[in-house]
């Protein structure tokens, strides 16, 4: 099990440390956002963005910009890539993260298990539809679990 623990800055990036077994990770993913509503994909600003480990400790709050993203991804450490480069290695190539988005008179999204790897950018697209379009669950969590990659 990968357990986030601690951030520093580096440049403009917050780097999320992992540690498993007893030692750091050794590569940076990228996790950003894409906040919008209705087919359209129109942007949702001031989204709050709530982003945990798997057991549910919070490691990163963060508001979406003017154009429904992250003004800069948040950099997450990682297994090394040439952990996904051979089978039977032992290491999950990548870090899972969870992530919780809310915004005023929209449908709260919880999307389990974001697979973030090494040298990537992970895009999570978030179409948040507003509660004037579900008036019977208005105080409904849309939940969505990415299974994990048989790698």
């Amino acid at each position: 099990m990968i357990v986030l623990y601690a951030q520093d800055m580096i440049g403009t990036h917050t780097i999320i440390r992992n540690r498993k077994g007893g030692s750091f990770l050794s590569a940076i993913g990228y996790l950003q956002i894409h906040a919008y509503t209705s087919k359209a994909q129109i942007p949702l600003k001031d989204v709050a963005l709530t982003v945990t480990d798997v057991s549910g400790a919070a490691f990163a709050m963060r508001l979406t910009n003017r154009s429904g993203q992250l003004d800069d991804p948040l950099a997450i450490e990682v297994p090394d890539l040439s952990a996904s480069q051979s089978p039977n290695t032992g290491v999950i190539p990548f870090a899972s993260v969870n992530l919780y988005a809310r915004l005023e008179n929209f449908e709260e999204i919880e999307v389990e298990h974001v697979q973030v790897f090494a040298d990537t950018i992970t895009v999570q697209n978030l179409e948040m539809i507003p509660l004037s379009e579900l008036p019977g669950n208005w105080n409904k969590t849309e939940i969505f679990e990415i299974p994990a990659q048989n790698l």
